[in-house]
């Protein structure tokens, strides 16, 4: 780029403005990027706090409704479903059971807010007695063997109305197993987001709070993907690809946009950023401390997201921030 010098070329020109700046902004925030998650467990008029997410809520199907209602009405147009099961086995058995908690959920949401984009994390470890996310044996996380009951969980997801389908397991192979699933079930037109490069990261901490998924016994690093690898995250990502994603996920996002931006240029795929529990906390914490202002972090993490090529953000400040578009 050759460009004139000072004073021929001066940037500050055209920044003299609020009505300029944005008319020259390069990136922008829209409430339709925007993907809230929600935690659902069974009851009425349950809504539980939890003390490391400040705002984010356990909360009963009847109050996700309520909330998924809020939400759409602001704008907002997804919503990234988990579910917290009453009972834990060895098998998960309470993902894929026809009248599980995210599949009631589904259902309900469906028939109340038919227009509202309804996306399942699927993913066994919030059902598995020890935690993990595939079956167990001999104190290995095994592979192959979960990817049926993985499929088995798609497929109950997309029966009660799923919208989108999101593995979030990091097993191998699972995005075939799951197209493979709904495609011989005559759900060919259900898309899958996949957590593509999903990182076994320090940021999930209070996520594991608030989805009871904390394994009990060793950690997820043989199947997350190690911190300090980008040229292996390309790769998860080109598999996924060919497996059958429709779009792909970097998680976490603040502390990989290096990675979000490498899979958005190598592979031009809608691309979700999934800001995490820990990333939300950590503002969360230091607003309440006066330290930072709360809605000018948290937007311009976002549009730092953006700028790294993320066309989705998955984020619980989701209504806050659409609130504070709609303002601006």
């Amino acid at each position: 780029m050759n460009l004139p010098g000072f004073p021929v070329y001066r940037p500050r020109r055209l920044r003299s403005s609020p009505a300029l700046r944005q008319l020259v902004c390069e990136t922008r925030l829209s409430v339709e990027q925007l993907v809230l998650p929600l935690f659902v467990r069974s009851g009425k008029k349950l809504r539980r706090a939890i003390d490391a997410m400040p705002g984010v809520f356990q909360l009963s199907p009847d109050e996700i409704l309520r909330e998924a209602a809020t939400a759409h009405a602001l704008g907002v147009p997804a919503i990234l479903l988990f579910g917290i099961p009453d009972k834990k086995n060895a098998r998960a058995s309470g993902a894929y059971a026809k009248n599980g908690i995210v599949q009631q959920t589904v259902r309900l949401l469906k028939k109340e807010l038919p227009a509202l984009l309804v996306i399942t994390d699927v993913c066994l470890c919030e059902y598995m007695e020890h935690g993990h996310c595939g079956l167990v044996a001999h104190g290995k996380i095994l592979n192959d063997p979960s990817l049926k009951l993985l499929a088995q969980t798609a497929l109950s997801h997309a029966e009660a109305g799923a919208d989108l389908i999101a593995p979030s397991d990091m097993m191998d192979g699972r995005v075939r197993a799951i197209r493979t699933a709904l495609d011989k079930n005559h759900f060919t037109d259900t898309p899958i987001m996949s957590y593509a490069a999903k990182f076994a990261s320090a940021f999930y901490g209070p996520f594991r709070e608030v989805a009871e998924s904390a394994p009990k016994f060793g950690d997820r690093r043989s199947y997350q993907m190690d911190a300090a690898n980008a040229n292996e995250a390309l790769r998860e990502v080109a598999l996924d690809i060919a497996e059958g994603a429709d779009i792909i996920m970097v998680k976490p996002a603040l502390a990989y946009l290096d990675i979000v931006q490498r899979v958005k240029t190598e592979f031009g795929l809608p691309t979700a950023a999934y800001a995490v529990s820990g990333e939300h906390a950590m503002i969360k914490a230091a607003a309440a401390n006066g330290w930072i202002d709360e809605r000018a972090v948290t937007l311009e993490s976002l549009l730092a997201m953006r700028r790294a090529g993320a066309d989705i953000l998955i984020t619980y400040a989701a209504m806050d921030v659409a609130r504070w578009l709609k303002k601006d």
